[in-house]
Order: structure tokens, then sequence, then C-alpha cells
């Protein structure tokens, strides 16, 4: 069921978007050169205690996942896109990370992700975050009160295609409110004036995610973490938006 939000209960979900932004921003400036992935997960665990939040990933369990997700933060390293569950990794010079994270506050959840170069950049790597971030921006840009949702699918599929990029429709965008995903699915790819009208209310998580040569992925021996079939490198960015009269309204701006 899809479910539009009153104007002062997107108000009381901006708190919960400030907090999902404020940890990715402490955890952009801690993922550096030598720092473990689990030093990652339990910043974010203690960012989560101290804030009176709840992780929305610690306990999830849905069906495609091979037991309860255990941690608080999807950390993808590299070859790896979504889902990433974090492990005793150290991140090394030059790798390509992508963090997502979830949590709810007061009842109310946010979810966003980003795509950071630890340590030494490689050009590549620099253009796809640059491309994945200006496909966000583009779907965002079309999440406006009497489009639909293809118009969101069109704008990011547009750039990616643009790029040279394959896009995978297995995992895309949702619907967010009370809980992490709800409906609509939001794909990454589709037709202009298609779908679901967007309406003053509507809240949902934008989220592009690429690949630099294939658009195939596999589920790793840990049951969670997505990784490209040919090996290379992926980038994931993502805001929780609301649809308004005036225009999308970022609730996880960082």
């Amino acid at each position: 069921m899809i479910e539009l939000r009153t104007p002062a209960q997107i108000e009381q979900m901006k708190p919960a978007g400030a907090f999902v932004a404020s940890v990715l921003t402490a955890l952009q400036e801690k993922a550096t050169v030598g720092v473990n992935l689990l030093e990652l997960d339990a910043l974010a665990h203690q960012m989560i205690k101290d804030r009176g939040a709840e992780s929305c990933y610690i306990d999830y369990h849905p069906s495609f996942g091979a037991s309860p997700f255990g941690k608080v933060l999807c950390t993808s390293v590299n070859d790896a896109v979504l889902h990433g569950l974090p492990h005793d990794y150290v991140l090394q010079d030059g790798d390509l990370l992508s963090v997502d994270f979830a949590a709810s506050v007061d009842g109310w959840v946010s979810d966003s992700a980003l795509s950071v170069i630890v340590g030494t950049p490689r050009e590549e790597d620099v253009r796809l975050i640059e491309t994945t971030t200006r496909a966000l921006e583009a779907g965002i840009a079309a999440a406006q009160a009497g489009n639909r949702i293809g118009d969101i699918s069109a704008a990011i599929g547009e750039v990616a295609h643009g790029a040279g990029l394959g896009i995978n429709l297995q995992f895309g965008g949702h619907g967010v409110g009370r809980t992490m995903h709800g409906e609509p699915h939001v794909p990454n790819d589709g037709k202009a004036r298609r779908g679901f009208p967007l309406q003053p209310g509507l809240v949902i998580a934008i989220e592009p995610w690429f690949l630099h040569t294939t658009d195939e992925i596999y589920t790793d021996p840990d049951g969670w973490t997505l990784r490209s079939a040919d090996k290379s490198r992926g980038a994931h960015m993502e805001h929780t938006v609301a649809i308004t009269a005036d225009g999308p309204l970022i609730l996880t701006q960082r």
C-alpha cells in the first residue's frame, strides 16, 4: 500500500533525515586508509545509541537475506555495490567504498547512501561516482508533483545510458515512512509518464547504483553482499525525498 504523509508528518520525519545525514558525514570522514569496516559499523552503532535512535538493519531479514543482517551499516567495497555486510577488512589505498545507512528516530525512518574513494583515487572511479551523483540529482529534479515514478526512473536512466553504463533493475528506490522499505518501487530506468503519479506527501528513497562494465550481480557467500559478475567496481548514492507542492524536499541532505 502506498501511503501519503501530511505536511505535519513530513516535519516529524526531518529529525530522522538529519540524523542519517550526520552519521554518513561522520563515516565519510572516518573512512581512511587503515580503518577497519567493523570500526565504521561501531561508530554508527554508537551514534545510534547516543541519539536514542533505532537501527533499521540489525534485525533486518527479508526473503533475499540468508539471515538477520546483524550490523547497522552496509559497507560495500570495490566490486561489492549493495548490502555489503561489515566484516574484518582494513581499507586500502584506492578502495571504492559505498556506505548505506537507515535509522528510525521517533518512529520515522530515513535512508541514504554515498560512495567515497579511500586515499588515492582512480580516474574511472571518480567518473563513476560523478555519474551516479548526477543520476541521483536528475532523479530528484524529476520528483515533482504531477510527474510519475517513470519520470524519476527515466531521468536516472538517461544519465547512466549517456555514460555508457548498464542498469540492473533488481534493486532500486522505494517508499520510506514508518518502515525502511515500502511501496512504490522506484526503478533506476524506465519510461517517462508511466507508473504511479507523484503527489504531495509521497516520501521515497531515490537510489541509483551502477557498475563500471556490467549490470550483472551475484550474492557473496556471506549471504548478503552483492558483487559485480565481472569484478568491476560499483557506486551507490541515495537520498530520502519528500514530494511537496513546492518541489522535492531532500530529508537526508548533507
